[in-house]
């Protein structure tokens, strides 16, 4: 690694990646050939990976449908910051309801369901359950765990609660 680095600093041609044995190596070893590949998973179709974009989608949807459920109990005052503080906060534990009961007991969310998506444990149980919906959903909530990945597409938010998204169709 710090061989690339240093290059990438000379500039010029020696900024070119070089094809040395151990990167050919690298690029060609099983876990690099496409996410997933490790824990027997297909390339493409049911099963496999999700991709970032239907994750991010479904995120999207699941928190417009938290706000939306909160306005029907806290009315917010548009112009006023503070009530739409109370409301942003409000949204929030409707948001974590939604995913915490959705994973932990059916493995989705209603905007996974709508992209087709779903929580998988990497151990093959069947259920998630709270304790692990509750870490994964605040970790999500803190963003950064969220884009650190793995080559499986596996955030620090999949890692620790020992889960992985996959499609449903």
């Amino acid at each position: 690694m710090a061989g690339r680095f240093e290059t990438w600093l000379a500039g010029g041609k020696a900024a070119a990646p070089t094809n040395t044995k151990s990167d050919q190596s690298r690029q060609d070893s099983p876990d690099r050939q496409f996410p997933g590949r490790r824990y027997g998973l297909p390339a493409g179709g049911p099963g496999s990976v999700a991709s970032l974009g239907r994750r991010l989608v479904a995120l999207f949807v699941d928190c417009v449908l938290a706000t939306l459920i909160t306005t029907l109990f806290v009315h917010p005052a548009s112009l006023n910051p503070d009530h739409v503080q109370n409301l942003n906060y409000w949204s929030l534990l409707t948001w974590y309801v939604i995913t915490v009961l959705g994973t932990a007991f059916f493995g989705v969310t209603p905007g996974m369901v709508l992209l087709g998506i779903r929580v998988a444990r990497v151990d093959g149980r069947p259920m998630l359950l709270p304790l692990r919906a509750l870490v994964r959903a605040v970790l999500v909530a803190t963003i950064i765990p969220a884009v650190v990945w793995d080559p499986d597409r596996r955030g620090l938010h999949d890692k620790a609660a020992g889960t992985i998204v996959l499609t449903t169709r």
